[in-house]
């Protein structure tokens, strides 16, 4: 039986993520595409994630500094974007999450977000880390797609030592192989047990790196099946990028959830995250 370790909450604008709170949704584009782009994907998603009863960040990239290949789409930069993700915010009314690569960058985006993510290629990368926990905002770290769930613990402290315990701790899943990850259902329940909320990241688990010839391609089919079984392995929030027709995106098109096929998930998620929640610690 997956034993449900209870973490302490953490608080993200007027949200409460772990320690029982309601299952909360990570979403947006994997990248801003444009101003209009964002906006109307944030209420859409705000509707939806109210409809199905979950608590809800929106998430975009300004810039994409990994992407596989030099010509890719990579964003508005890091001015643009911001402005963008500003007016994402005061029109929807949610908290904003969005990802940082650079220490430089902390300040100016704790501006703006409520949240600062850090890539998982970069999630052991001290001055970052620092850079983002000096900020005071919510710092959610991507497990590294090499690491070990508990290898997690000494990337928490970095963060808490700075004097920010506002963490949450984000699965990815690991290299598994060429050109493929898998996500170990035992990794929920270990990175829990560290006291700190825990996402289960369903987009970027379904990757396959730099398998489309210059483009991450990945499995869209498999988000149902794994998010439901995050959900309950007990994870305290889901990360999906959505897309209102994924063969258009910018960025991660083949492993985005359309955005159509969103609230039955979220329903089916609700169902099994109050079943989860009931497990015994």
């Amino acid at each position: 039986m997956v034993k449900n370790h209870r973490v302490q909450p953490i608080r993200v604008g007027d949200l409460t993520i772990g320690g029982g709170a309601a299952l909360l949704l990570i979403a947006g584009p994997c990248v801003i595409e444009s101003e209009a782009h964002a906006v109307d994907t944030a209420l859409a998603l705000r509707d939806i994630a109210r409809r199905a009863g979950v608590q809800f960040v929106f998430k975009a990239s300004y810039d994409k500094a990994n992407r596989t290949s030099a010509r890719a789409f990579r964003g508005p930069g890091l001015s643009e974007g911001l402005r963008i993700l500003a007016r994402v915010r005061s029109s929807a009314g949610v908290p904003i999450l969005t990802d940082i690569h650079e220490a430089s960058q902390a300040a100016a985006a704790a501006e703006v977000v409520d949240v600062l993510q850090i890539p998982a290629f970069l999630s052991r990368q001290t001055d970052l880390l620092l850079a983002a926990a000096a900020t005071g905002r919510a710092v959610n770290i991507k497990k590294g797609q090499f690491l070990s769930p508990l290898d997690m613990r000494h990337v928490i402290d970095k963060v808490v030592s700075a004097g920010n315990p506002n963490v949450i701790v984000t699965e990815r899943g690991f290299t598994f192989g060429y050109n493929n990850l898998v996500v170990d259902m035992r990794a929920f329940p270990m990175l829990r047990g560290l006291g700190y909320p825990v996402v289960y990241d369903v987009t970027h688990s379904l990757q396959l790196p730099g398998a489309g010839d210059g483009v991450t391609a990945g499995q869209a089919e498999f988000i149902d099946p794994m998010a439901s079984a995050g959900v309950a392995a007990g994870v305290d929030g889901i990360f999906i990028e959505v897309h209102e027709e994924p063969a258009r995106a910018r960025s991660d098109a083949q492993n985005a959830l359309r955005l159509d096929r969103l609230e039955a998930l979220l329903d089916r998620l609700v169902r099994i995250h109050a079943v989860a929640s009931e497990l015994p610690a």
